[in-house]
This record gives structure tokens, C-alpha cells and sequence, in this order.
């Protein structure tokens, strides 16, 4: 046993094997250590290796789905060796073999899987400064390539998530280590673009792949070859449903790099949480399906500003009327991309098809709710939810209403479908019934009204007559003796050995023929996979669409429209996330023109200069998804890119310091912006010395005007920055204001034209909880400050004219006394005393 399970151990070195022994899944030497670590499972010895203890470690063959989610959420791989022998017919160890890889990025079982989420696989290539990347979503069949600049791979890793990822083995990138959850290196040669041609054209029967667009992408078919090599191999067999390749191409979608996608903060918080988020806000769809699309749209906002238009349209006549019908009845429909998947891949359980049964037979209802759409896209989805009526006929006659949750249970296959086995069960569950009219007739053939037909564990079935009735030798010529007792006899008959070979073994041969007719309905079901993909993705959009209308409807979204005009225009915006999370969210309007394509804004800190900026970017990016946006009302001329340089983070495990972090993504904006790109600037130079900072800002500032020309939100506490609007007509100064009101102060979070009068971050410093006495010392070096000139030379003398011991106003002795006094320090005697002194001195 210990030989055969070395064997396949040897052919998956680097994975953990699950070795299946009776009722358990067993684990050895080096992979029982792990696994008792990493599953918290009871880790003991079976025999010896070397004269060594053979460490051991297993799970429940019933039970092995939780901890295999376990293990893939650590980015593990499993194999899993299954019984393949005959116990009846086999000599010494059972045969195994492996049935399936289980890995992060090739999952398609429900049960480890997040509903709500892809997990795809990803195969990266690097070939003289292109990026080529190829990736699977097996659980769906969506296969697709890219070849980009190397640079953006951090953009497509943001954008993608994928939970595996295939490199060649002398691929040496330092940043994968940080980006790649599970990271799995491959022979260089299965990285080899022929390879690709061949293997691809022969899985979808074409000449080439000039149909699907993808012929002149080389870099990247070489990671489609090791990349679709490899998951064929994990799932044991061809994979049905990946039945087409999409070539992306970089200008399909709006450019966001990894800054913008976490400074937006569109599927996760910066603090890595998934609420509140503006997935979070509008994802009320009715099915997983659909939730994964709305995912997948907010992180491909479309260039096509045709497509996204209609998108708004369909969103537009949907709230009008049908959403809520058609969400009824969405509410009922399962996860049929997935289902589909397995179907494809043979993996299906009994309960997949009859939640695909009960999914198709909704469709009709489905299409009733749209009604006569006039929206193109709904009229395109009336199409593609046509009722496929023989596969779900076939469905409807094969699959008990109500199937047990696994196949070696039985009871999936539906009574009636097959005459054969439904008498095999019928000896189930009528064999009483059988033996007591066998008996009634064999006592009237007999004429013998004590004959018994019964039946033990040892002998099986047999009639049983007396010895006196026996010794007259009137038995019918078919009797034929089984065994002799002292004072009785027993017989079978021909009749009654046929229905003991069938009721023996009845149970055995059913559960046999339903496992041949369930994998009858699979290999039927095949030819039906592209409808079913098409209806998956036809309801997955319908529910993605309905969220919006729904958002819209809720919270006040207006149809944003596309102008050919060049700018933004945007009256009442709101930030979508939170507006919901305050009370009495100030709208402002933005409008970013030929003649404004920078705005400076000023304002104190906690004043929303942050929060204007982002609901801008977010506005245009829903628009582009095809969503309603929160405002009045949105004109958006054409946009390639949305950057982002918000927020101080550092990356210290790269070396990165917060200023670096920040000034990497400022260079990635000043190459990557064109005229055409809405940049969003926040505090920019304010990680390094005040001089630095200044100089810093207004030199990119100045770059961004005069080179980009991109549409840009500037926000700065640099008052110096705000003389470019004199030196530039398109820069013009805005500002979000507060008032001091009873020694506080109160922020009116409204955008007015002109620059700020001041930051009040002392103020903002008071309310943080900064003691009093630390603020006092704050103000008075402020007016200090404010009130002296300052001499160049280096920074670090700023302060250097102002000891901590100093008076602050200089002049009559009764300023400087009052200057020193700290009132909240003084006891009321010392007080008293102080008031005395300065009466005294002003005498």
C-alpha cells in the first residue's frame, strides 16, 4: 500500500495527497505534518519507514469538502487519490488512482467556492518588456488573454484578483512574491506560443485564432499554453465549456491602475473590508450570478460609450416597471454558470441538476416579467432566455423532485424514467409483498396449506414444506431441495431463484444503473452547455442591471449622458458611499471644461476636499459601468483614464517609505495621464519638508497643465499653489469652507469659487483630542509665524527665532506677562496672585 501511495506521491511532489483508505482520506509523512499544522487535525503513526515511525494524519471521506476550503483559503493544492479496484475481485492493496487536483485557481465546487466572487486562474509570461497574461475562470469557462506594457502589472493583478498564478521557472520578478497569493512555477518550454496554436486550435476546432482575435499576441498565447495545459490536467479531462478565447485589448476599458482601484474604494475598504464599499452600496442582486457581474463591471468601466448608453437605457426602462417582477423571479433562479460548469466537467452533483431543472422552468416567467422591452439590451436578453425545451424536458424525467444531495445514495433518478430500475427498486421496496403471493400460490399449486416461502442470511430464499408432506412425493417437477432438516424441507424453485438473484443484489445493481443513467443525462446534457452559458450570462446582466435600477430608484441616481463636447459636468454630485453614512451630505457641482482643466482646491482639513474629489472620479466611473449617478444631473465628454494620488500609505516591505509610495504614484500619473485622463491630486509633496513640499507641488502642478492637459482635481493645503491661476487661465482656484463658531469650528463641506482664507488644522487638531495646552503652543507659533518674515536658509532654523522660553509678543512688560500666563494651569489663588502682577505692571 505504502509503494502504491510513493507512486503517485512522486508524480505530485509539491502537493498535498489525499489518499483515500476506507472511510478516510489519509496523509503521510512530510504532508501529515502539514496538514495536522495547517487543519488542526490529530497527527499520529502507522508502521515503519527505515525503522522510522510513519507519521499519519486523515479526514472523513463525508467531510472532506471543509477541509479542503480550508486548506485552498491558504492556497494549498490537494490530490486526491481515489478506490478504483473491485474489492471483491482484488488481491492485496486496492488500486488508486488520482481523480482530481484541487487548487485555488481551478475550483468548481460550490462548497469552495465564495458565491459572491471569482477565483480565476492565471498564467503570466514576460517576453522583452511585453506582459502577456492569459486566465480561466473555470467555474464559468471564461478564457481570456492580454499583452500589455510590464509596468501595469500591478493594475492587472488589482483588477483581476487571481487565486493561482503560473509563471515560467526563470521568471524572476520581485513584486509577483507580494501580489500572487498562491504562486506555482512551471517548465520554461510549456510557456511556448506554437504550442498554444496547436493545443488551442484542436480544442475549438479552428484553423487558427485570427477569429477570436488573438493571433498576434504571442507573449500571451504562451501563458494560454501552460496555462490551459495545466487545468486540463487538474480536472482529469477536456474542458467542454471553455468554448471560446477573448482577446482583451488595454483601450476596451478605462484605465485604472492599483492606486485608483483601492483609493476608490469600489469592491474593498482601504483597510481591506468589504463594507462599505461601493459594491457593498448597490450589489442587491438576486442571484450569485449576479453579483459577480456587478463586481466585474465596477472593475471594467466600459471605453465603448455606446455600450455603457445602453446599459442606462435598459437600467432606465427597468425602473420604470419590471424590476421588481423580474427580481421575483430571479430570486428563484440558481447559480446556473456554475452548475454549468460542472456539468461540463462531469462533476455535478444530483442537486446541481435539479436546481437547473427548476432553473430553466423559470425562464418563461422570467421573459413574461420583461414584457416587450425597448431597450436593446433587454430585447437582446428575451432571446437568450429562451427555454431550452428538450434539455429541460429531459431534466424534468430523469431527476427526482427532490434527489438525494449525493449519487451513491440513490434515489436521484426519477420513477419512471427507466423501466429497469424502477423494478430493481421495486424489489426493494414490494419483496414482502412478492414472497407473500408467492406463497399463496404455491399453496394452492401444492394443495399443501403449511407451505412457508422464507428466507435467512445463510440459505437465501426457499420454500419450506414438513417432512410428512415432503415424504409423499406429490411436489411439483420444478422443486428442486435446498436443505434437509430434521422435520422439514426446503426447496427453491426457478421463479423464486431469479427473484433471489434480483433481491440480493437489487440495491447493488440500482444504485449501479442509476450511476449509468446519471451519466446518460450528463453526456445528453453536453450538447446544451452554450445555452446554458448564454442564459447564465443573460441573467447574470439582467440581475446586475435590476441592482442599479433598484440603487436608482433608492437613492435618487439621475442618467448620466455622454457629450462630445471635451469636460465634465456634474451639478449636485454626491459621493455614493457616503452620502448613505451621514446625515445631510452636501451636494456640490463640478464642472472641468477647456477653459478649467485644473482645479485648486483649498480648504480645511475634515472639509471634504477628499470626499469631492473621490465622488467626481466615482461618478464618472458608474457612468461608464453603465449605472445611474448620483446628481442632479452629469455631462461627460469622452475619458480614457481615471488616476488617483490619494491618501499617505507606506510599503515597507518593499523599502517604499509613505513620501516614495506617494511620489511613484505621481510619476506613474505625469507618464501615464493624456488629455483626456481625470486626475485626482490630494496633498501632494506633503511627506517630505515643508520647502521640498511646496516646490515639489507646484511643479507637477505646473507638468500637469502644461504637459498632460488632463482633467485634474488638485486639492492642497499649499497656499502658494493657488497663484497659478494667474499664470494659467484653465487653472482656477475653488474652495470648501468652515466658520469658527463658539470657539470651535463648523465645516460647510459646500465647493465655492476663489481660494481658501485659511486650513484651520489647528482647530481640526483641538478636535482630534490634542490637549489644550499643546494647541495654546500651536497658535501662538502660528501668529508668530504669520507675523514675522522668514529668512531663506535652511529649514530646519523655521523655528529657530522662536524658543520654547521665548514671550511671544515682545514690547509693554503687561504683553508678556499675559503672553506666559496659562490659565488652565492656574490654581484660583494664583490666578488672583497673576491679576494682582498685572495690574501692578501696567501701574
Amino acid at each position: 500500500m505504502m509503494q502504491q501511495y510513493l507512486r503517485i506521491k512522486q508524480d505530485h511532489p509539491d502537493t498535498l495527497l489525499f489518499y483515500r483508505m476506507g472511510d478516510f482520506y489519509e496523509l503521510f509523512f512530510e504532508d501529515a505534518e502539514k496538514a495536522a499544522r495547517l487543519m488542526d487535525i490529530t497527527l499520529t503513526t502507522r508502521g515503519s519507514s527505515a525503522g522510522q515511525p510513519i507519521k499519519m494524519a486523515g479526514v472523513p471521506h463525508h467531510a472532506v469538502e471543509q477541509y479542503l476550503a480550508r486548506l485552498v483559503k491558504l492556497g494549498e493544492s490537494v490530490v486526491i487519490a481515489e478506490q478504483v479496484g473491485d474489492p471483491g475481485a482484488t488481491k492485496g492493496p486496492m488500486e488508486r488512482a488520482v481523480s482530481r487536483i484541487v487548487t485555488p485557481g481551478t475550483l468548481t465546487d460550490a462548497a469552495l467556492l465564495d458565491d459572491k466572487a471569482d477565483a480565476p486562474l492565471l498564467a503570466l509570461n514576460l517576453h522583452r518588456g511585453v506582459l502577456g497574461l492569459a486566465w480561466l475562470n473555470l467555474a464559468n469557462g471564461d478564457f481570456r488573454v492580454l499583452e500589455c506594457d510590464a509596468p501595469q502589472l500591478a493594475a492587472q493583478f488589482e483588477r483581476l484578483r487571481p487565486a493561482e498564478v503560473l509563471i515560467p521557472d526563470g521568471l524572476r520578478l520581485p513584486l509577483l512574491d507580494q501580489l500572487a497569493p498562491s504562486l506555482r512555477r512551471l517548465a520554461d518550454w510549456q510557456f511556448d506560443a506554437e504550442t498554444a496554436r496547436r493545443l488551442l486550435t484542436a480544442h475549438f476546432g479552428t484553423r487558427d485564432l485570427a477569429g477570436f482575435g488573438a493571433d498576434e499576441m504571442p507573449v500571451a498565447l504562451a501563458a494560454a499554453a501552460a496555462l490551459f495545459d495545466y487545468a486540463r490536467a487538474t480536472q482529469r479531462q477536456a474542458l467542454a465549456h471553455v468554448t471560446a478565447l477573448t482577446a482583451e485589448r488595454d483601450s476596451a476599458y478605462l484605465r485604472l491602475d492599483a492606486a485608483t482601484r483601492r483609493n476608490l474604494e469600489i469592491t474593498e475598504t482601504l483597510r481591506g473590508e468589504a463594507a462599505p464599499t461601493l459594491l457593498s452600496l448597490l450589489d442587491s442582486c438576486a442571484t450569485s450570478m449576479g453579483s459577480r457581474w456587478l463586481r466585474h463591471a465596477l472593475h471594467h468601466p466600459l471605453r465603448d460609450r455606446a455600450a455603457a448608453a445602453h446599459r442606462h437605457a435598459a437600467v432606465g426602462e427597468l425602473a420604470e416597471g419590471p424590476v421588481e417582477p423580474a427580481r421575483r423571479v430571479l430570486r428563484g433562479v440558481s447559480d446556473v454558470e456554475r452548475i454549468t460548469a460542472r456539468v461540463a466537467l462531469r462533476s455535478a452533483r444530483p442537486r446541481d441538476l435539479s436546481a437547473l431543472r427548476d432553473s430553466l422552468a423559470r425562464l418563461a416567467e422570467l421573459r413574461a416579467a420583461l414584457g416587450a422591452p425597448q431597450a436593446p439590451l433587454l430585447q437582446r436578453m428575451l432571446d437568450e432566455l429562451a427555454t431550452p425545451d428538450e434539455a429541460l424536458a429531459l431534466l424534468t424525467r430523469a431527476i427526482a423532485p427532490e434527489p438525494s444531495t449525493v449519487l451513491r445514495d440513490g434515489g436521484v433518478i426519477a420513477e419512471g424514467f427507466d423501466a429497469d430500475l424502477d423494478e430493481l427498486r421495486g424489489i426493494q421496496t414490494n419483496c414482502g409483498a412478492f414472497l407473500l403471493e408467492l406463497e399463496a400460490r404455491e399453496r394452492e399449486r401444492t394443495g399443501i396449506a403449511n407451505l412457508k416461502v422464507e428466507f435467512n442470511r445463510v440459505h437465501g430464499f426457499y420454500i419450506e414444506i414438513s417432512a410428512a408432506n415432503a415424504a409423499k412425493g406429490e411436489l411439483p417437477d420444478d422443486y428442486r431441495r435446498r436443505q434437509t432438516l430434521k422435520n422439514a424441507e426446503r426447496f427453491i424453485t426457478p421463479e423464486l431463484k431469479a427473484f433471489e438473484d434480483k433481491a440480493l443484489s437489487a440495491q447493488e445493481r440500482a444504485l449501479a444503473r442509476e450511476k449509468l443513467l446519471y451519466e446518460g443525462v450528463l453526456d445528453a446534457l453536453a450538447a446544451d452547455i452554450p445555452r446554458f452559458q448564454r442564459i447564465a450570462r443573460a441573467c447574470a446582466l439582467l440581475d446586475g442591471l435590476a441592482a442599479f435600477a433598484e440603487a436608482a430608484a433608492r437613492y435618487g441616481y439621475a442618467m448620466p449622458v455622454f457629450s462630445d463636447q471635451p469636460g465634465i459636468e456634474i451639478v449636485a454630485g454626491r459621493h455614493p458611499v457616503v452620502e448613505r453614512q451621514v446625515e445631510n451630505f452636501i451636494a456640490n457641482d463640478c464642472r472641468l471644461d477647456p477653459t478649467r482643466r485644473m482645479l485648486l482646491i483649498t480648504g480645511p482639513n475634515m472639509g471634504g476636499k477628499s470626499t469631492t474629489m473621490r465622488q467626481v472620479a466615482l461618478i464618472v466611473l458608474l457612468a461608464h459601468v453603465g449605472c445611474f449617478v448620483p446628481a442632479t444631473s452629469a455631462r461627460i465628454g469622452s475619458v480614457d483614464a481615471i488616476f488617483t494620488r490619494i491618501g499617505a500609505s507606506d510599503d515597507l516591505a518593499s523599502g517604499r517609505s509613505t513620501f516614495m509610495v506617494e511620489m511613484t504614484e505621481a510619476a506613474a500619473i505625469l507618464h501615464g495621464a493624456t488629455d483626456q485622463s481625470l486626475v485626482l491630486m490630494d496633498e501632494i509633496g506633503r511627506g517630505t519638508s515643508t520647502f521640498d513640499g511646496v516646490a515639489l507641488a507646484v511643479a507637477i502642478a505646473r507638468h500637469l497643465l502644461d504637459k498632460n492637459r488632463c482633467w485634474t482635481l488638485f486639492a492642497t493645503h499649499y497656499f502658494e499653489l493657488t497663484r497659478l491661476a494667474h499664470d494659467y487661465p484653465e487653472c482656477a482656484n475653488v474652495h470648501l469652507d468652515a466658520v469658527e463658531h463658539n470657539h470651535g469650528i463648523v465645516f460647510l463641506h459646500a465647493l465655492e469659487e476663489g481660494p481658501a482664507s485659511q486650513s484651520y488644522g489647528i482647530e481640526v487638531a483641538a478636535l482630534a483630542g490634542i490637549p489644550g495646552a499643546v494647541v495654546r503652543d500651536a497658535k501662538r507659533r502660528l501668529r508668530a509665524l504669520e507675523n514675522r518674515e522668514i529668512d531663506a536658509g535652511p529649514q530646519a532654523d523655521l523655528f529657530a527665532s522662536l524658543p520654547a522660553d521665548e514671550p511671544e509678543m515682545p514690547g509693554h512688560p503687561v504683553l508678556g506677562a499675559l503672553a506666559a500666563i496659562d490659565p488652565d494651569a492656574l490654581t484660583p489663588r494664583e490666578a488672583l496672585e497673576a491679576l494682582y502682577e498685572l495690574k501692578r505692571l501696567s501701574a
